[in-house]
């Protein structure tokens, strides 16, 4: 006769299925089991929790549905001060800039990697070991709102990082953003509740980021997309391409058909 489980084991077992499974639906875009088995096993590993409090883990999946709500947001210095982009919209624009860079650097040609502009909201995430321990706003740029409770719930963002060799810290910047089609559902519900519907998918993404109760953020469906890097230690890759690469290989979300020029030309 077979030993039933106890349930820390039952527990653990849940917590990697259901991890290895986010992994597969949202950076492999390969799922192996369907919504309706995916939430059961949800279901009970947060029946087990609730009833074993002494296995809690904050890095559990389950922790992706939201937690207590907050009292209110706390500011948090930028370890490297995370700037907006600039716009362009001339081509010579582009040259010229290309032209200064080479100069500033010394070089006769530059290497671009090009990626889409996701109209969402800045976000830096914070990695120590592989595990996620701070989220920010961009703030000032100097210094950002901790919306970690929102961030940890938005469902591509991994609670612990993929593989072995992880760096001992990892700050990855990029875009929390609104699918047009979550967006349409929102704005749907909104209008049937008689409330006044968001006006744009951005709107809306940073409202639920700025929510104290990260169950109502949840509710909204963020997504993430990684484009860049901010504080590093234990993680020196020589081009930006290769640090996407690395990172999508841990379980982070990129920015998808990211292109790699020799030149500007």
């Amino acid at each position: 006769m077979t030993t039933p489980p106890t349930p820390l084991e039952e527990i653990t077992s849940l917590r990697t299925t259901l991890e290895h499974h986010n992994y597969l639906y949202y950076t492999e875009a390969n799922p192996q089991i369907s919504d309706l088995e995916f939430d059961r096993l949800m279901m009970r590993l947060v029946e087990l929790e609730r009833a074993h409090p002494e296995f809690d883990d904050p890095h559990s999946p389950s922790r992706k549905v939201g937690g207590a709500p907050i009292e209110g947001f706390r500011t948090v210095a930028h370890r490297l001060p995370m700037l907006s982009i600039e716009n362009s919209f001339q081509e010579q624009e582009l040259f010229d800039f290309d032209q200064r860079v080479k100069k500033l650097l010394g070089l006769p040609e530059i290497e671009y990697t090009v990626e889409y502009k996701i109209d969402g909201v800045a976000v830096a995430i914070l990695y120590e070991r592989g595990a996620l321990s701070l989220a920010l706003t961009r703030g000032d740029g100097q210094q950002g709102d901790d919306i970690t409770h929102n961030v940890r719930t938005i469902a591509d963002v991994p609670l612990k990082l993929t593989g072995s060799d992880l760096p001992d810290v990892l700050e990855v910047r990029g875009e929390a953003y609104i699918r047009n089609s979550d967006f349409a559902n929102l704005r749907l519900a909104q209008l049937e509740r008689g409330e006044t519907p968001f006006a744009n998918p951005r709107n809306a993404t940073a409202g639920a980021l700025k929510l104290l109760d990260p169950v109502q953020s949840a509710a909204r469906k963020l997504r993430f997309f990684a484009h860049g890097l901010g504080f590093q230690e234990g993680f020196e890759p020589r081009k930006h391409d290769q640090a996407i690469t690395r990172i999508q290989r841990m379980g982070l979300q990129v920015t998808p058909n990211l292109r790699t020029y020799a030149s500007m030309q």
